[in-house]
């Protein structure tokens, strides 16, 4: 296991009345709460040198200690007949057409069964066979990632050499990706460029923030395709293009701008979108755009509701040089129907 953990942390006052296993996953970086609850379970994790359970609620000014790194049990993923839209392939690569709802790969935290069975390495395992071991066993062939509700096209290399070669690309930013995004509210300016920092939410650990200080560069741009006006609100459609492949990276932009992707819950879009007004004010706080424009439009009223079950996220062009050849590739993946149908419902 590749983590290094501060062997001994000073418990502040203000972290007093957090539980431990909640403590420790904020505080050490890059490390899942799963994972900060294995080392607890093997008594890795001492309070004041004593063991102590992930629920203990702390005091302030204990001192906890880090004995050791969760064993990990070796897992390897295994192929199943999960059907692929494979759009392009040859003796180095391949270039897949994920669907919406599938996990590019295995997760850390989750049971045997449930991290090793339904996800994109999965399929590519049963239909391609023999993949890159770059990635490890759980994440053979894997360049870059989307995100499970987001879809589109992802590169995978077929050996060692083109996933080296593919990663260095990637690296140095000389693979072009574009992606087409439906977010909530008008965005106010044609096109433009997002430089905010990413890092991952200290409370929420799941999600990532532009909020904090010291995260990852990321750099997103967008131009404006066309401005919807709906009887479900408005709605602007955009084209995207990522410098950096950053977790979350679109969605945490658009939402820190203010217009959230259509259908990405837990960056404050809605569940549901009300007719003839505009969407019911998310739990979380929006940006003052989307405040602004839920004013104008007035109190959810008794009208149609539609929901879309996955982010509007797609994964629409792609274009990389081949790592054995140079030539240039350049592909393209249409908009899912249900993103199309989504598209039309809107505007009825």
């Amino acid at each position: 296991m590749a983590e290094r953990y501060p062997t001994v942390i000073s418990v502040a006052p203000e972290d007093a009345g957090r539980r431990l296993d909640q403590f420790l996953a904020a505080r050490i970086d890059s490390v899942s709460r799963a994972r900060v609850q294995q080392l607890i379970t093997e008594e890795k994790v001492l309070v004041n040198d004593a063991a102590a359970k992930a629920s203990l609620k702390l005091r302030g000014g204990e001192t906890v200690k880090i004995l050791g790194e969760a064993e990990r049990v070796p897992l390897k993923a295994i192929a199943e007949d999960i059907p692929l839209d494979i759009i392009y392939e040859d003796d180095d690569l391949a270039v897949i057409n994920k669907a919406a709802g599938m996990m590019v790969h295995a997760g850390a935290g989750a049971t045997d069964d449930a991290r090793n069975r339904g996800t994109l390495v999965n399929a590519l395992l049963h239909h391609l066979g023999r993949l890159s071991g770059v990635g490890g066993e759980l994440r053979p062939g894997i360049v870059h990632r989307l995100d499970k509700e987001t879809s589109g096209l992802i590169i995978v290399a077929k050996n060692d050499e083109a996933h080296r070669r593919l990663g260095a690309a990637f690296a140095a930013r000389e693979v072009k990706k574009k992606y087409v995004a439906l977010v909530h509210a008008w965005v106010k300016k044609d096109s433009g460029t997002i430089t905010q920092s990413i890092s991952r939410d200290p409370v929420r650990r799941t999600r990532m923030t532009t909020r904090l200080e010291g995260g990852r560069a990321a750099v997103t741009h967008y131009r404006v395709v066309r401005r919807l006006e709906t009887k479900f609100g408005k709605f602007t459609l955009l084209d995207v293009k990522i410098d950096t492949g950053r977790t979350h990276q679109i969605r945490v932009h658009m939402a820190a701008m203010g217009h959230p992707v259509v259908g990405d819950a837990m960056y404050g879009a809605p569940r549901e979108i009300r007719g003839n007004s505009n969407i019911p004010l998310p739990r979380q706080t929006q940006g003052r755009l989307f405040r602004k424009q839920r004013e104008k439009e007035g109190a959810p009223g008794n009208a149609t509701v539609i929901s879309l079950p996955r982010n509007f996220l797609h994964a629409a062009e792609l274009e990389f040089r081949h790592p054995r050849t140079g030539e240039a590739v350049a592909l393209k993946s249409d908009l899912p129907e249900e993103l199309q149908e989504f598209l039309k419902r809107l505007e009825e």
